[in-house]
């Protein structure tokens, strides 16, 4: 992805979050903010009293606009994560911050508000209503806001065609087919215009073809809508897809933050690199890491974008041996690639990748 409008700015901050399953969990933090001096025998403390660390001294922060990625194997506190950070989940400790405001310390009527008119969330179910109408399912949310009928209608209306289901608002769940289930419940979390959208593996259900059809609409929907969005996936590829960062877990917590390439290309740890190792270097190196200054007056008769990967520039060389111009927005060309340039970066890359 793009880098995300307004990427500058804060719009989400999760600072030492835990989360401990047990008889008594508090009893390892000094009040709730999470901060301890040692992570790690903090951890063995709570394992050796028959507590369960679901996420441990998690921090993040993420920017307005982009698609923040946390992903690992089942079992890394991923899904614990994202539920945390609506209080689906109560953490045991730590501080979570929404345009600065600490949702920890949200009453629950506040938390109530909060919820149905700044989140929006979809899950791996699709959680629709199987009596109501695909338009009634969509309007739910803001029938629970006291939003009038025919304005809410309007709106559902309105998210049904920006999600593809137009003509068929009148159809029940049961006559969907999965893909459209989900659209469904992708436009009812919509409907309350929500200002940081969480996604907990959304598509994982799904049979492949259908699952990469809906990667490919909700990238679409993300250019068109610009959200600040937290993303729950297992699948490195899939994060390759729509991701502007990403965080991995393991035994709850994050061992490394960062792009796509930066993760691939220089994993912090080793459960990083074997996490990785099967992912294509050609779809994580992009024109813009690789290009060097322009010589001469370059041919332009085809262009690429920084962000472009070398997996889509590939094709662009298959019949020539000259360079290919990189260019920004305003079609100025600021630098370019060439084939030899290619065949050094994936080369260079894969002996990073496996070096010992």
């Amino acid at each position: 992805m793009a880098e995300a409008h307004g990427a500058g700015e804060t719009k989400l901050t999760c600072h030492s979050i835990w989360k401990v399953y047990g008889e008594n969990p508090g009893q390892f933090f000094d009040g709730r903010n999470g901060v301890v001096a040692d992570v790690a025998g903090t951890l063995e403390k709570i394992r050796d009293s028959h507590h369960i660390p679901a996420a441990a001294n998690v921090s993040f922060d993420v920017k307005r606009g982009e698609i923040f990625v946390i992903m690992g194997l089942s079992g890394s506190g991923k899904s614990t994560m994202v539920r945390c950070l609506s209080r689906l989940v109560e953490p045991t400790a730590g501080e979570i911050l929404l345009d600065d405001e600490d949702l920890l310390k949200a009453s629950q009527q506040e938390l109530i508000e909060i919820r149905r008119h700044k989140m929006g969330m979809v899950f791996q179910g699709f959680g629709l209503l199987p009596h109501l109408s695909v338009l009634d399912n969509v309007a739910f949310p803001l029938k629970v806001q006291g939003v009038d009928e025919q304005t809410r209608r309007k709106c559902a209306a309105e998210m049904i065609e920006l999600v593809g289901l137009a003509g068929r608002e009148a159809a029940f769940p049961r006559q969907l087919s999965g893909g459209q289930q989900q659209r469904v419940g992708i436009a009812r979390s919509l409907a309350v215009e929500p200002e940081i959208w969480f996604l907990d593996e959304p598509f994982s259900a799904l049979d492949p073809l259908i699952r990469r059809q809906m990667q490919d609409e909700f990238v679409r929907l993300q250019t068109m809508l610009n959200k600040t969005i937290v993303f729950i996936t297992h699948d490195f590829l899939e994060a390759l897809k729509i991701a502007d960062r990403i965080a991995i877990m393991k035994d709850g917590q994050i061992v490394q933050i960062g792009t796509a390439a930066g993760i691939v290309l220089n994993p912090a740890t080793e459960y990083v690199a074997e996490f990785t190792e099967d992912v294509p270097l050609v779809r994580v190196i992009t024109c813009g890491s690789i290009m060097v200054p322009e010589e001469g007056d370059i041919d332009r008769s085809i262009t690429v974008k920084p962000d472009t990967t070398l997996e889509d520039l590939l094709p662009s060389f298959a019949d020539r041996e000259s360079p290919v111009a990189v260019v920004d927005d305003g079609d100025r060309v600021i630098g370019m690639v060439t084939p030899g340039g290619v065949i050094q970066a994936l080369a260079e890359g894969e002996a990073r990748v496996h070096q010992p």
